[in-house]
């Protein structure tokens, strides 16, 4: 059963049942009522690329996110799971994108021929020329994370300025004057990658204002990673009481090569993250952190872009997250 059957079958015009299948004009009640008639009766469901040219619409979502290291990790994963779920609930389906450098021929591909209604991007760098890219052709997209023009396009993010400070505050509150940052990867800050680049302004910025000792070091994204960097903190400040971590990825390898080194959580030194709940309540000891909201960021994500598909003219969406931190005994006052 096809279009033209149908027609046939309501003894109507194919244009009459197209506009009957996307309700894009009105029809006499009696013609809608034979169409639909006949629909019923075949069961007819027309196919995903005939309703997209009968409604002009693909119904799809792209979501362009460039992986790390080779691979998605379990972190995006989760975004990419959120995302799909709010997705599914407006109706929408999602095509993933891995927009990094060398895949970047594939997301033109899908941008210049619309192979999607409207895109999310994720793992927003400072000047992102998907962003720019997306403007130039006019097509409705949302970013989780900003550029650092960020007045010019919609976005979701998480804010990190305004965690790393409140961080810095709570352990310089609890006493702490010797604390270091453990940023995310070299060449994510290399590349101004949002999260990275604002986190380490914002320590800086911190450890001036409160008159603190403050050192900052570069993470690669696993556990692995972890011993090194502390071996390069200690290095540079050996009397540190505190730590505040923005890599989740690595949490797990801090926390165990902290005790590794019999340094007690918080007796000896504090650590205190901004990760999700899963990552930091899955170590020994939980972490006092600001959790993460992935399921709330990805659904304000796709009800943005979603919004921007609906009304291109209408303002620009955006959301800044600042979760609390929540309290796991992991930060005391220092001994020493």
């Amino acid at each position: 059963m096809n279009i033209g059957e149908i027609a046939r079958r309501a003894g109507v015009s194919r244009s009459t049942v197209s506009y009957v299948l996307s309700g894009k004009r009105q029809v006499s009640p009696d013609l809608h009522r034979r169409v639909t008639e006949v629909i019923e009766a075949a069961g007819y469901r027309p196919s995903a690329t005939a309703r997209a040219l009968a409604e002009g619409t693909t119904r799809t979502i792209g979501l362009a996110i460039p992986p790390v290291a080779g691979h998605l990790s379990v972190d995006q994963l989760h975004f990419v799971g959120a995302v799909s779920e709010a997705a599914a609930d407006a109706g929408y389906d999602v095509l993933l994108s891995p927009s990094g450098a060398e895949r970047r021929a594939a997301f033109d591909r899908i941008v210049e021929q619309r192979r999607v209604d409207g895109m999310i991007l994720m793992e927003t760098v400072l000047h992102d020329s998907r962003v720019a890219k997306l403007a130039a052709e006019d097509f409705p997209f949302v970013t989780i994370g900003r550029t650092g023009d960020s007045d010019t396009h919609g976005w979701v993010d998480l804010d990190y300025a305004g965690l790393v400070a409140q961080g810095i505050e709570q352990l310089a509150a609890a006493g702490h004057r010797r604390v270091a940052l453990i940023n995310r990867q070299q060449d994510l800050l290399d590349h101004e990658y949002g999260p990275a680049y604002r986190a380490a302004d914002a320590f800086g910025k911190a450890v001036v204002e409160l008159n603190l000792d403050g050192h900052a070091e570069c993470c690669d994204d696993d556990n692995a990673a972890a011993a090194a960097c502390l071996d390069r903190i200690f290095a540079a400040m050996p009397d540190v009481t505190a730590l505040l971590t923005i890599n989740e990825r690595s949490l797990t390898g801090v926390v165990t090569s902290l005790l590794g080194r019999d340094l007690r959580i918080p007796t000896d030194i504090s650590v205190l993250a901004i990760a999700s709940e899963r990552n930091a309540t899955s170590v020994t000891p939980m972490v006092s952190a600001a959790d993460v909201p992935t399921a709330a960021m990805g659904a304000e994500a796709v009800a943005a872009v979603l919004r921007r598909i609906s009304n291109p003219e209408g303002s620009l969406p955006n959301h800044l997250f600042s979760p609390p931190f929540v309290d796991r005994g992991s930060v005391a006052a220092p001994r020493r």
